[in-house]
């Protein structure tokens, strides 16, 4: 490091006072770092006082190794304990705290200042080491007013101790070198103390406790102080008492908690080891600060305190202030933040204290993108070590960038540039990269000037007529394809807001959010009387819950997108408008329209359920409820900009579904086995003896839109023993029972969030009188002896998507060996077409002029019936027929074998896949799956050609 001569004489100067204080053999140990004391002495006033005047203290340090140690925090406690122990009254105590507390951060800041210690190591010494001298100077008081007043005792008899909540950046275990800390007292319960000659109550204990802490910590003495204590954070700040009950405290922030003090409390943090009392604060003050839906709120009251701070910035001419002021520090502390009060109560990795954890989470959440990440990491490390070393130059609580050359020099150096212009520079690029990422997500809308007709103010605020309503849509609006409707719909809307019961803040933000919905409506080329009336009632759905409407109004570009999925698909309108949380994904285009890959399915699942407590089984349900809404929205989203193509619509659904089958089943048997203990048969061959067949559509890998799932559940077959709970053990063919009824009613519950899925499990050996759980015995038995056709047919499609390798193997030898069975072929075609024939007769819709895209003549299941038909027709002398259980590769084997021909093989696939696709589009439009129209009369003719030539055998 260059140093200026400036810095040169003061180095000097520590040094000679040193080597005045100290003994030549001292010095001469001292002289062993000598080169990395000397660049403290250019750069810290503070250390070089404390040094220069202390050479038994500095030799100490340089014996024990402690300026190379990074892991001296794990000392604090026990040499605390030892000074404390031979401490008998205020004074010594006072000056030995602080004394300490000097050494250490000496300590701390020669580590930096020579560059041996990172900010992650910083952060971590400074909390811990004023964590340790609360926690630990608190005991000392405790044991001291106990000997005075008598020890505190609820009126349950429970001895009562104080809890100190450590809030700001000693809660987040980040503090800053010279930072004062806020804290907030309390104590679990009233009562008074015991043992005494006169009992006291226990606030009136707890505040003198309070009282003689403050004082020992804070009061100025020739030694300096400890730390600066701060307790206006407490319920009703400097008017309120300076302790309280766990009751008083929940009663407070039940009924008088405002913005500013939840955005306070995220950091709250009970300090000291953790205690069954602790935590029972935490878990009441949790409530308070994280809400358990998305809180759009917290922009608004972030915006409003920041606004107050720039006021005070102004009002104090703090200058040059890196972290108030616009860039700064505390701007990546509200970014950071208000992801944390909008999100933490769904994201529990996001309740993090610690703001370098709280980014990484938050780009690991998708809240923020990488680039944004590597934007504000950086930034904020670079701003926290400057903050540091500025304030270890004196020990002096300031943010502010200094004006004497000297210290200018200093903070330069130390930050490892030229001189204080390039720092200065250096710093200014920081902090307008910061303010421009804390304006994109915090800036006022109202501010920003946003060109918009006040013709849309008027047609959203005025009562106007549905004549004059029809009048402004004629003018103002590109499409005039149904204005009657456009207009009916909107006097409707109008009519129905005005009865809604909103506050005052929900009418404000409605009253700026529609007008800029009529102006986009009014841009629309086509299809804006129907996205109108989509969006609408998804409007009057939410318009009692503020959060999603300042969603929406705090974010354009989430109206915009609202309006490209709501133009597009009936089905995402619907999925928006019952489950409002999805507007969340409004906000990230790139994930949105960019589907999760099947293969990240599970991984991802079990990412979101590990943020609610394994014991809140309806948290459970809701979030496997939610993430399942939140990837079919982006599977709809993508496959309605043709992101997807049609098989891997069919794919991203299926493999979903396995992957929240997969959960569920997990779910299920962990709560069996608390509540019966593990199956014998579970002990015996080292798995859940559990294999889950999909039949249908899902055993095909051809899920669409609204499926159920066909399953059937097999387990072992010797099932003779009992579960091993100590008291409450049951048979195995009990507990698998169970299993099968609970996973089912896990599936099928109606919670806030809807049906996880519908699922059929009538395709079990004997239907509905069968067991919902089958021996694989049983089930191989059934279907070689009492299985109908139709059941046959179903096997086809059979798929075994979850359980041991053995049982999956078990499964497939006897589908292979059931489907490869010799059989009439003409009996087995008669009664294939008789079976098409009654479901046709019994299941067709609409119009016989128009064609069912499922059930009409040449439709889907024409296609999947004659799949069939090959398949167990031909499978007893080509075995490989049988390894598909999807219609595509099914034709092409029996082109392959020569069963149909190459161009039968195509028009039935390209027939099939084009009818599905009509089908897929239908349902994202919401409408009916009958077609009237002609655009697939060819596909639907080569069908039937086929179906007269393969199943009735004419000559075609």
């Amino acid at each position: 490091m260059k140093y200026s001569e400036m810095m040169k004489k003061e180095a000097d100067r520590y040094f000679s006072v040193l080597r005045e204080k100290a003994s030549d053999e001292q010095f001469a140990r001292i002289e062993t770092i000598k080169d990395e004391l000397y660049q403290t002495f250019c750069l810290s006033d503070f250390a070089g006082r404390f040094f220069s005047q202390r050479p038994d203290v500095l030799c100490r340090l340089i014996d024990s190794g402690e300026f190379g140690m990074n892991d001296r925090v794990e000392r604090y406690g026990q040499e605390l304990d030892e000074m404390l122990s031979s401490v008998y009254d205020d004074n010594t105590l006072k000056k030995k705290l602080r004394l300490f507390r000097n050494e250490k951060l000496a300590v701390i800041a020669h580590r930096q200042l020579n560059h041996l210690s990172d900010l992650q190591e910083e952060f971590r010494h400074l909390s811990e080491l004023a964590e340790k001298i609360i926690v630990k100077t608190l005991d000392y008081l405790y044991k001291r007013c106990c000997q005075a007043f008598g020890t505190p005792y609820s009126a349950d008899g429970e001895q009562q101790k104080m809890l100190v909540i450590g809030m700001g950046k000693l809660g987040g275990r980040e503090l800053n070198f010279s930072s004062d800390i806020d804290l907030i007292f309390c104590y679990p319960h009233r009562g008074e103390t015991q043992g005494a000659r006169r009992s006291l109550d226990n606030q009136v204990f707890f505040t003198r406790l309070g009282q003689q802490l403050i004082q020992i910590l804070d009061q100025q003495t020739a030694d300096g102080i400890v730390y600066r204590v701060d307790m206006r954070l407490r319920p009703f700040g400097d008017s309120g008492p300076l302790v309280s009950s766990f009751a008083a405290l929940e009663d407070y922030y039940l009924k008088h908690g405002r913005s500013w003090e939840r955005y306070a409390m995220v950091k709250g943090r009970v300090l000291g080891e953790k205690t069954p009392e602790s935590v029972e604060l935490d878990n009441m003050l949790r409530p308070f600060v994280y809400r358990r839906y998305l809180d759009f709120g917290a922009i608004e009251s972030l915006r409003k305190m920041k606004a107050m701070i720039e006021a005070e910035v102004r009002r104090r001419q703090l200058r040059d202030n890196f972290k108030l002021g616009a860039g700064g520090i505390r701007e990546i502390e509200f970014i950071a933040q208000v992801f944390q009060l909008m999100r933490g109560g769904r994201m529990v990795s996001l309740q993090e204290r610690n703001l370098m954890r709280v980014l990484e989470n938050l780009k690991h959440n998708s809240c923020i993108t990488e680039d944004v990440y590597n934007c504000l990491m950086p930034c904020y490390v670079f701003l926290r070590q400057t903050e540091n070393v500025l304030q270890e130059i004196n020990d002096e609580q300031t943010q502010t960038l200094p004006s004497g050359e000297l210290n200018q020099e200093r903070l330069a150096a130390a930050m490892g540039f030229e001189n204080f212009a390039a720092f200065c520079e250096h710093i200014d690029g920081i902090m307008s990269t910061v303010h421009e990422e804390f304006a994109l997500l915090i800036s006022d809308p109202e501010s920003e000037t946003v060109e918009e007709d006040p013709v849309f103010s008027d047609l959203w605020l005025l009562n106007l007529n549905r004549d004059e309503i029809r009048e402004i849509v004629m003018n103002q609006f590109k499409d005039l394809s149904q204005p009657d409707l456009l207009a009916d719909e909107i006097k409707l809307f109008k009519d129905e807001c005005s009865s809604k019961p909103m506050g005052p803040k929900g009418r404000a933000i409605l009253n700026r959010l529609v007008p800029y919905l009529f102006n986009s409506f009014a841009n629309m080329k086509h299809g804006a009387a129907t996205t109108f009336k989509r969006v609408s009632k998804l409007i009057l759905t939410i318009s009692l819950r503020t959060t999603y409407l300042q969603l929406l109004q705090e974010n354009p570009q989430a109206c915009d997108q609202l309006l490209k999925l709501c133009s597009g698909s009936e089905l995402i309108t619907a999925q928006l408008t019952e489950h409002p949380v999805l507007l969340d994904e409004l906000l990230m285009p790139n994930s949105l329209y960019k589907p999760t890959s099947p293969d990240d399915y599970s991984h991802d699942l079990h990412e979101f359920l590990m943020r609610v407590e394994s014991s809140d089984l309806e948290h459970q349900m809701e979030s496997l409820r939610q993430f399942k809404q939140i990837q079919l929205l982006r599977i709809c989203a993508a496959d309605l900009v043709g992101a997807l193509p049609l098989m891997k619509v069919s794919d991203y659904l299926t493999y979903l579904a396995q992957a929240i089958l997969n959960e569920v089943v997990n779910l299920t048997w962990n709560q069996l086995v608390a509540k019966y203990g593990l199956p014998y048969n579970a002990h015996k061959h080292g798995d859940k003896g559990i294999c889950v067949v999909a039949y249908g559509k899902m055993g095909g890998i051809e899920l669409s839109y609204g499926s159920d799932l066909d399953l059937v559940f097999l387990c072992d077959s010797d099932l003779e023993k009992e579960t091993d709970h100590p008291e409450h053990p049951i048979s195995d063919r009990m507990f698998y029972g169970r299993f099968a009824q609970r996973l089912m009613h896990l599936f099928s519950t109606r919670l806030s969030s809807g049906v996880l899925y519908e699922v059929d499990a009538r395709l079990r050996p004997e239907g509905e009188a069968g067991p919902l759980i089958c021996s694989i015995s049983g089930y191989e038995s059934y279907l070689n002896n009492k299985a109908w056709t139709w059941e046959l047919q179903a096997l086809v499609r059979a798929r075994a998507v979850l359980g041991p390798d053995r049982l999956v193997k078990k499964f497939n030898d006897i589908r292979n060996s059931v489907l490869r069975k010799p059989r009439d072929v003409e009996k087995l075609r008669e009664e294939v077409v008789s079976m098409r024939c009654k479901m046709r007769a019994s299941l067709i819709r609409g119009p016989k002029e128009a064609f069912d895209t499922k059930q009409g003549e040449g439709g889907m299941t024409d296609i999947e019936f004659m799949a069939q038909y090959l398949t167990l027709a031909n499978a007893p002398t080509n075995p490989d027929l049988v390894l598909w259980s999807d219609n595509v590769r099914i034709f092409e084997e029996c082109a392959r074998l020569g069963f149909i021909t190459e161009d039968e093989a195509k028009c039935l696939i390209n027939a099939y896949l084009d009818i599905r696709a009509m089908y897929h589009h239908h349902s994202l439009l919401g409408i009916s799956r009958v077609y009237d129209g002609h655009k697939l009369d060819e596909q639907r003719e080569g069908v039937k050609r086929l179906w007269r030539k393969i199943m009735l055998k004419e000559e075609v």
